[in-house]
């Protein structure tokens, strides 16, 4: 496994060893003790979610204010661009953002730790999206923040306008955001 530092210290890209002949691939996709020797997070993960969607979908940027959830995001079919805030005030990188290309192909997995907004806009006719988390999805805790904020200026590969849900549509600027601490 090879780990990349991102800009943001604390997000990680990580690129799985793959094994491949005539007849496909192999990867491990996640092993605990591997992850830990090399990232050096003892990280205990409690759900796997799936989403499947279509090209030009743009889900986020989404987080929890309260139990906040470290996902653990790849692509197993199609690809995403996918980003994280830092939306942690006391941090150095308070308002920044970093973004990958995350596919079936490229078997790249990041790291998005509690204390971040996480989002993904689907570049390919669709894409299967796992991610595993930290914490549990709590619906009363959970927030938004605008895709298109100008003060994150986030580089979106959009051409023409997205597709987005209706919380996401009406999400408030960063602003105005519950943040962390």
């Amino acid at each position: 496994m090879n780990i990349i530092k991102t800009a943001i210290p604390d997000v990680l890209v990580i690129e799985p060893d793959v094994f491949g002949d005539a007849r496909g691939v192999f990867h491990e996709s996640f092993n605990q003790k591997a992850w830990r020797e090399a990232t050096g997070l003892d990280t205990t993960f409690v759900q796997d979610n799936h989403s499947r969607s279509v090209k030009n979908v743009l889900r986020g940027l989404h987080y929890q204010i309260q139990q906040p959830q470290g996902k653990l995001v790849r692509v197993v079919h199609g690809s995403v661009f996918d980003v994280a805030v830092d939306i942690r005030r006391s941090s150095p990188t308070f308002g920044k953002w970093v973004g990958f290309e995350l596919s079936g192909g490229n078997f790249r997995q990041m790291w998005v730790p509690e204390g971040f907004a996480h989002g993904f806009l689907v570049l390919s006719d669709t894409a299967d999206f796992l991610y595993k988390t930290t914490d549990y999805w709590a619906a009363p805790h959970e927030r938004a923040i605008a895709w298109n904020d100008p003060d994150l200026a986030i580089a979106w590969p959009v051409q023409g306008l997205p597709i987005l849900s209706a919380k996401d549509s009406s999400a408030p600027p960063f602003k105005e955001a519950e943040v962390f601490e």
